[in-house]
């Protein structure tokens, strides 16, 4: 069977060459590569006995239930206890799809066009909870609040923002108990408020066995140019969980697989009420946790964070190029550099101020000192969280200040915060396990105000110790700041209280 799944690759990557950008952009579907298939085909355990009916939603020419069927006759079954049902929405792919199912002789196979949405949600009406195995690349396209699809979702109690996470909890829906599903679909359902009804919709289904992460965010789906960092993943229906296998590889061709076990509760942690679902970026178990000092939720520390409030497309009339009478000080992403600030920007496409007045005031903050994070990282930019202080003096000592919508800002109360804390929370967040624990949850270049309050945090000593070390460099290195967290893994100062205590200044 490897010369008809080579041939069925031929025919991939012939489509996938001859289909504009723009049509696979509007259906929110790139077609599987043969060896992300064949890997994902290897997941999915082969029963002994009984028939096999196996749900491709999104089939695109058949890759993955072609990679699927081959190893299940490869194990001895025979192609007579097989049967496929595939939904593809173009219909200008069936013609490949059929040919693709077709070169395994004696498998019983339907192709069905249309709306996969709107066909499974009758058949779960019909209470038809029958295929023993999901093998899927479903579409990555946001889903209208007010849409059909949406809707159609509710309706069987999915709710969800995105098609890719709709596909994935249909499916699971058609599974027979102990069915087996594999996916490969975006790592965003990680974290973030928007995932969670579907994370805790999908951790009380399912267990997880494994996960499968791609070290390179343009590796899965190269051919087709999608920029996304890709997970797959192997869930089994009313499973009883264990142990998940967490595994890497740099690219689709899998030449440097690494796995290893891992306790389900290192993955979904038990004292995070949003069901975060972190997935370690290294094999060492050390690398993938926080600071050992670093225990107490933002909000005990008297320290809020907040997406800044001026979204200047909504202020246009209130904007300024420069800095003048009855204008403060704007800031954007653009005005922080290295881990301090450089503000006024000569040549700026944006804006250095805004107009303070009756409909500008509710947004701006006293000037003071905060620890700014950037809410969006450039797509292949190494760090995903990247912390800078602002202090009164890089705005010339303004009264107020505008913060933009593409900053996360750290504050007391929407007011200055300490200095020295202000500096510790750069220092801590710029730190290397910072970084590394951030983005085992997650996946995409967005940091949200949600996420940051997720993390746990030095008490205020550590903190105000760590600024006072930062105030003291005349020039600060990643080297150095990953030293300083390390020696305070071991002074005994900074072991964290016993109790539990609201942190005041």
């Amino acid at each position: 069977m490897l010369s008809t799944l080579a041939e069925i690759e031929v025919r991939r990557q012939a489509v996938a060459n001859s289909v504009e950008r723009n049509h696979k952009s509007a259906l929110g579907q790139f077609m599987t590569p043969m060896s992300i298939a064949q890997f994902m085909a290897h997941l999915l355990p082969v029963p002994d006995k009984g028939p096999i009916r196996v749900l491709d939603p999104g089939a695109g020419i058949g890759s993955l239930s072609s990679a699927f069927l081959s190893r299940v006759l490869a194990a001895g079954r025979a192609a007579a206890d097989c049967e496929v049902v595939a939904y593809e929405l173009d219909e200008a792919l069936h013609s490949e799809l059929r040919q693709s199912l077709e070169s395994f002789t004696d498998v019983t196979y339907e192709i069905i066009g249309g709306d996969f949405i709107s066909h499974a949600v009758d058949e779960l009406f019909l209470s038809r909870h029958h295929f023993t195995c999901a093998v899927l690349n479903p579409p990555y396209k946001k889903i209208n609040s007010k849409s059909d699809q949406r809707g159609l979702l509710r309706s069987t109690g999915i709710e969800t923002v995105n098609l890719y996470s709709g596909f994935v909890a249909l499916a699971l829906a058609m599974l027979k108990p102990g069915g087996h599903l594999v996916a490969i679909i975006p790592r965003s359902f990680c974290n973030g408020p928007y995932y969670r009804p579907f994370r805790d919709m999908m951790l009380s289904e399912a267990a997880i066995w494994h996960i499968h992460i791609f070290e390179k965010r343009n590796t899965a789906f190269n051919g087709d140019e999608v920029l996304q960092e890709n997970v797959i993943l192997h869930l089994e229906k009313h499973g009883t969980q264990g142990e998940v296998t967490v595994s890497s590889s740099m690219d689709a061709s899998f030449s440097d697989l690494s796995s290893r076990l891992w306790p389900f509760s290192d993955l979904v942690r038990e004292n995070n009420p949003e069901r975060f679902i972190h997935i370690p970026v290294t094999g060492k178990a050390s690398e993938i946790g926080l600071p050992s000092f670093a225990t107490h939720p933002l909000d005990a520390l008297g320290v809020g964070v907040s997406t800044g409030p001026v979204v200047d497309f909504r202020l246009k009339a209130h904007l300024r190029k420069e800095s003048g009478e009855g204008s403060v000080p704007l800031l954007y992403p653009a005005h922080f550099v290295n881990y301090g600030t450089c503000w006024p920007k000569a040549n700026f496409k944006k804006n250095n101020a805004i107009a303070s007045n009756s409909e500008t005031r509710k947004g701006l903050f006293p000037n003071g000192y905060y620890a700014i994070v950037r809410r969006f990282s450039a797509k292949e930019e190494r760090r995903r969280v990247r912390a800078n202080v602002l202090t009164p003096e890089d705005t010339a000592g303004a009264e107020t200040i505008g913060f933009e919508n593409h900053l996360n800002v750290f504050h007391c109360k929407k007011h200055s915060l300490e200095p020295a804390v202000a500096f510790g929370l750069v220092a801590y967040l710029n730190s290397t396990a910072v970084d590394t624990y951030f983005r085992s949850f997650n996946g995409h270049t967005q940091v949200n105000a949600t996420d940051l309050r997720q993390l746990t945090y030095p008490n205020l000593a550590t903190l105000k110790n760590l600024g006072e070390w930062l105030m003291g460099c005349s020039t600060c290195s990643q080297e150095a700041i990953d030293k300083k967290i390390r020696k305070l893994e071991w002074t005994p100062l900074f072991i964290p209280p016993t109790h539990s205590k609201s942190w005041n200044y």
